[in-house]
């Protein structure tokens, strides 16, 4: 059987069109499916507050990693490495 590739058509709604923006990111998953929480922390509040939650199954999840480094290698190579702070996987980049 041959690959047949399918055109899809997105559609943008107005509403989501200027993006939510997240500076953290939870992941958890079961055997069916990864849930993926985004959310804002900002410094001086103990809180973060969830923006968006997107659940995706896993071999969505596996292809995104790879398109994911790869966006990653081609940004580090137009504007350079991009730098982790903390080693520590618990520390966002506040400081008091």
């Amino acid at each position: 059987m041959k690959n047949q590739s399918t055109q899809i058509n997105l559609e943008l709604p107005d509403e989501v069109f200027e993006g939510t923006y997240a500076n953290i990111v939870i992941i958890m998953s079961s055997p069916a499916e990864f849930v993926l929480d985004f959310a804002r922390i900002v410094p001086g509040k103990p809180k973060a507050k969830i923006k968006s939650r997107v659940i995706i199954p896993p071999q969505t999840a596996k292809k995104m990693v790879k398109i994911l480094e790869d966006r990653i290698k081609d940004y580090e190579n137009r504007f350079g490495d991009i730098k982790i702070e903390a080693e520590d996987k618990n520390i966002i980049g506040f400081q008091n």
